[in-house]
């Protein structure tokens, strides 16, 4: 029997649980199916010391349901980072940024021991970049990244009107094909006013958990 969306999102944010551990200082990313997760850690009575925000938004969330946000430079390592993604593949390389928090859910997965992926199964792709790559971008630097993101052969398009947590500007690049995310992680990292890339290459999932019709699948 087919569900919906979000039915396959509260399957994998519920997942997801099984890897939470008690007394520890969480890490939680931004998005729809990770207030899904932050809903379903609520509802289980998991006893977490904290958590490790990527978002102002994800933080509202968390401190109205009574877990503590603490700051990355006190917490340290992280056992475990929970997050999103907009696109994913099985090698569990991922594009996330939708949500315009990539800098800092890119800094917590760093920090992390192990980082899971929760996405419904319309967001595993064969190859990335269907879905529009974010750049978050220093402001005065916009054109001028925008123009070396279309010599790499992207068509790069401002996200008006989105400033991120960090005051950046987003760039979307649409028309890529990401046969060697790695690789084109490192290159656009290196244009100068870059503050990072939403790919997730170098460092990817460790797990990936799929919501389906017949429940979860984990990678």
């Amino acid at each position: 029997m087919s569900v919906d969306t979000q039915e396959k999102k509260r399957r994998a944010a519920v997942a997801a649980l099984d890897y939470v551990r008690e007394d520890t200082i969480l890490g939680v990313g931004t998005g729809s199916t990770v207030n899904l997760f932050i809903e379903a850690l609520l509802a289980s009575g998991k006893r977490i010391a904290g958590a490790v925000s990527s978002s102002n938004a994800s933080t509202a969330l968390l401190t109205r349901g009574g877990i503590k946000v603490v700051d990355l430079n006190e917490a340290g390592t992280l056992e475990v980072y929970i997050d999103g993604a907009d696109e994913a593949t099985r090698a569990k390389h991922l594009i996330k940024g939708g949500g315009a928090a990539l800098t800092r859910e890119k800094i917590i997965a760093a920090a992390s021991k192990q980082f899971v992926c929760i996405v419904d199964d319309a967001k595993l792709v064969p190859t990335l970049g269907k879905f529009p790559l974010p750049v978050e971008v220093i402001p005065m630097a916009r054109t001028y990244v925008a123009s070396r993101l279309a010599g790499m052969g992207g068509r790069p398009v401002f996200r008006d009107g989105v400033v991120t947590d960090n005051g950046n500007h987003i760039l979307d690049v649409h028309g890529l094909t990401i046969n060697d995310p790695v690789l084109m992680e490192r290159k656009m990292n290196q244009i100068v006013g870059v503050v990072t890339v939403g790919l997730f290459a170098a460092r990817g999932a460790d797990v990936l958990i799929i919501g389906s019709d017949k429940g979860v699948d984990t990678l």
